[in-house]
């Protein structure tokens, strides 16, 4: 339930023109946030791929016997990891990339295929936050 949460919350900070628009008063809020934006995105990528690398050494015996709780946590470290390469794209390439300019340059070109959908990406994590969430008390009793 927890990494429901968090999700939906790293997907309202990747969609701050939806979040304005239905409550222009949240401005003051996003902005108190957006200096620590970087290393939020950044920590989120990093713990999103530590996931999907997670699910698909140790936990595909999982998906035999659970399932929707296998895909749930696949699609919710996915989502972590495209919307945390978003929001912490620049922090990727200072300490990251740098050091690798072929690297820089294909993450560059991933940033400029996701950040038109950025806005459909944070709608989808949301989504899938509060499946994780319905999830967690439906099929697990947490």
């Amino acid at each position: 339930m927890v990494i429901g949460i968090t999700l939906i919350l790293l997907s309202i900070l990747a969609v701050p023109s939806l979040i304005l628009s239905k409550k222009p008063d949240a401005k003051e809020l996003l902005d108190k946030v957006a200096p620590y934006q970087g290393w939020i995105g950044l920590a989120f990528c990093v713990w999103g791929i530590i996931g999907i690398v997670s699910l698909l050494i140790s936990g595909l015996s999982w998906m035999s016997h659970w399932p929707i709780y296998w895909i749930t946590a696949l699609a919710v470290n996915v989502m972590q990891a495209v919307l945390g390469f978003i929001l912490g794209y620049n922090l990727i390439v200072k300490y990251v990339l740098s050091k690798n300019p072929e690297a820089a340059k294909k993450g560059e070109q991933l940033l400029a295929k996701l950040a038109p959908i950025q806005g459909k990406l944070g709608i989808a994590g949301i989504a899938v936050g509060i499946w994780c969430i319905i999830a967690s008390f439906a099929f697990y009793g947490v």
